[in-house]
Parts: C-alpha cells; sequence; structure tokens
C-alpha cells in the first residue's frame, strides 16, 4: 500500500484556533467574543446554516457578511462602540500578526521529505485566502488545498471528505485527517478516513508518527 496523504486543518492546526482570533479581536476592538458569537449565529440563522457558513461557502461576500455583522450587533447592543472594527475588510484585521504553528509547519515540511504527499482541507473563506497562504508559507507547497469556500461544502459534510479524495486522486483508506474539531475527525473515520484530534502539537505530532510511521521528527 502507497504512503497515505495527510490533510492539515488550517485554524486550530496550521495557525490559532478560532478563539484564539476572537480573543485577539476583543483586544483591538472592545467587542467580546460572546457579542460576536451571538452576532454569527443571528446572521447564520437568517440563512438557515452554522454560524460562520454564510461565509465559508460563499453565500455572502466578506462585505456583505461584515454589513449583517454590523447589524447584529447594533440590534443586539444599539450603544455599542464599533469604531475600531473593521467588518468591511474583517479578514485582514483578524489574521493581523497571526503566524503559522512552527511545529505543524515542520510536520508539513518533514512528512513531504519522507515521501508523504500533503494538503490542506479547511473551511475558509474566499477573501481571506491571501492571508492564510502567508500564514502557511513556511510549511512548504503542499500537494493539494481544498476549500470549502470553493467546493461548496463545508466540514464536517461527508461530501468535502469524497471531494477531497477526488481531487487528489486518493481513496479514502489513504487519507489521515488532522483536526482541532472532534466531530471532524468522527466524520472522517466514518468516511473511511484515519484522524487524528489535534489537542496540541506535541500530542499531534506523536500520534501522526504512530498512526503512518512517519520517523520523529528531531
Amino acid at each position: 500500500m502507497s504512503k497515505p496523504m495527510i490533510w492539515f486543518d488550517f485554524g486550530g492546526v496550521l495557525s490559532p484556533p478560532l478563539d484564539d482570533l476572537f480573543d485577539s479581536c476583543h483586544a483591538r476592538t472592545g467587542i467580546t467574543p460572546r457579542q460576536l458569537k451571538t452576532a454569527l449565529g443571528t446572521v447564520a440563522g437568517e440563512l438557515g446554516v452554522e454560524p460562520l457558513a454564510p461565509i465559508e461557502l460563499a453565500l455572502l461576500t466578506e462585505a456583505e457578511w461584515g454589513e449583517a455583522m454590523v447589524r447584529a450587533l447594533r440590534d443586539k447592543d444599539p450603544g455599542i462602540d464599533l469604531s475600531r472594527a473593521r467588518f468591511e475588510h474583517v479578514g485582514a484585521q483578524w489574521f493581523e500578526g497571526v503566524h503559522v504553528n512552527p511545529v505543524t509547519a515542520a510536520t508539513v515540511r518533514h512528512a513531504k521529505e519522507h515521501g508523504f504527499r500533503v494538503g490542506i482541507l479547511s473551511n475558509n473563506v474566499v477573501e481571506w485566502e491571501p492571508y492564510c497562504q502567508a500564514i502557511v508559507a513556511p510549511a512548504g507547497e503542499v500537494d493539494r488545498v481544498v476549500d470549502s469556500c470553493k467546493v461548496g461544502y463545508r466540514k464536517p459534510d461527508p461530501e468535502i471528505f469524497r471531494l477531497a479524495e477526488q481531487q487528489a486522486g486518493v481513496e479514502a483508506e489513504e487519507c489521515v485527517l488532522i483536526d482541532d474539531l472532534p466531530k471532524n475527525c468522527v466524520t472522517a473515520r466514518r468516511c473511511g478516513w484515519r484522524a487524528v484530534h489535534f489537542r496540541n502539537s506535541a500530542q499531534a505530532v506523536r500520534e501522526l508518527t504512530g498512526l503512518i510511521g512517519l520517523p520523529a521528527l528531531t
């Protein structure tokens, strides 16, 4: 059997998790994570989808979503101060100063050096692609990128795993997902993939090396 293809999640694996971005947003804008999450739910609820699905499935442009978020925040709290927020270009504000996880980046390079194919399988936003590419650049080139906003499905929908297989030309049993969300790992396994639930860098690398026989990082 050929070496498996390793699929890395972006947020929470290659980059900090969403809650870290919420905390950073709070520090820069004064909008609390609770206020932000409430507004996310309101905007998504109007479309009958999950909180980040409107932009991760490109149902709304970043600008349209930003306008809807401002409206939802003000409807909930008419006196809220949004003067420091830039919802028309929220990606630029959220990803300012964000860097790749150095251990994950080293693991991507290490896997490539040992003959493994690697990909990125992410729920992502069209307008955020330049920021994400800059963040993951230290990991080097990957063999395939599958973003929810381009394929019309988002994790944990099984269809995005099937599309990833098709686009990479691999079978389910040849795929390994590294993801920080348990529900994504559960669905991946149900689709015939193997998966590593990323809880911290050392744990994830240890489990990955044991799972696929990748030599340990030195």
